[in-house]
């Protein structure tokens, strides 16, 4: 029975019958409702996949940040190349005189002439309670804090960024020197701020700094936002502009928006135009 074709024919008349019965019961309009939010629910069910395979590929929305840059992995990336070059950052590395041995490693606190206290190394987790201990412990005679380090831990560079403010402290960038990633999360908190102009200060896509495995994608989703939002609170309140980190939103990981010299003013990143040359 099942191999005759005439049998197979009927019973297809027959159930399609039945379903243009079933269907006829509701109105045209209805249908064609029905019929839209099932393309719908299709729709969103394969961006889901998508939005799953992304953050399976990338260990979340944003790649795994890296403590430490791996071996391979140069402190001093690219500027990032965009369609329009009037969007293009200006890329000050051939300025640049850094150890990259000693920028890979841990931050590191030395205290200067002139009550400068340089602050050199990744933000790694931890160097915001090493920065707290250090200030606590050289009481008033702190007054500036000199960085040069390639970024790391976002939290970190935000609770330093903070500390730096309640105390009213300056923060600079010397000529050579490099502030990247969430360093000028840093580098914002100073009462005053300036910058070499040879220095170089750029931002890229912040980094998911927990493992994001088997992290749903509206959670991986909701967490960037989350972040973002925190980042431009603190922006605000160091009363520099947020529209600085839509710079950081739109380069890749593995590039850096230099910010050029009029951006750093224009943003208000610095607060003064005067130059800090590289400290002997």
């Amino acid at each position: 029975m099942n191999g005759d074709p005439a049998t197979s024919v009927t019973i297809r008349q027959k159930v399609g019958g039945l379903v243009w019965r079933y269907l006829s019961r509701f109105d045209e309009g209805e249908v064609i409702r029905w019929a839209f939010r099932g393309m719908l629910i299709g729709t969103i069910g394969v961006l889901a996949l998508d939005l799953s395979e992304l953050v399976e590929r990338n260990g979340g929305l944003f790649p795994p940040q890296a403590i430490a840059p791996s071996p391979d992995q140069p402190i001093l990336p690219p500027a990032v190349e965009t369609s329009d070059p009037a969007e293009t950052g200006v890329d000050p590395r051939q300025f640049l005189t850094v150890d990259e041995d000693r920028l890979k490693g841990a931050m590191r606190f030395t205290l200067g002439a002139g009550g400068v206290l340089a602050a050199e190394g990744t933000i790694d987790p931890g160097a915001a309670t090493r920065f707290a201990e250090e200030i606590a412990a050289r009481g008033e005679y702190v007054t500036t804090v000199a960085l040069n380090s390639p970024g790391g831990s976002l939290d970190d560079a935000m609770a330093m960024a903070r500390l730096i403010r309640d105390k009213e402290l300056g923060t600079e960038v010397a000529d050579g020197a490099l502030c990247a990633s969430s360093c000028p999360l840093v580098f914002a908190g100073g009462a005053t701020r300036r910058a070499g102009e040879k220095a170089a200060i750029g931002v890229h896509q912040f980094y998911s700094a927990g493992s994001t495995e088997g992290l749903a994608p509206a959670q991986a989703m909701s967490d960037a936002q989350a972040t973002t939002a925190r980042i431009t609170r603190l922006l605000a309140e160091l009363d520099v502009d947020p529209a600085m980190w839509l710079h950081a939103l739109d380069t890749p990981p593995r590039q850096l928006y230099y910010f050029s010299r009029e951006e750093l003013e224009s943003y208000r990143i610095v607060t003064g135009s005067a130059p800090v040359a590289a400290r002997k």
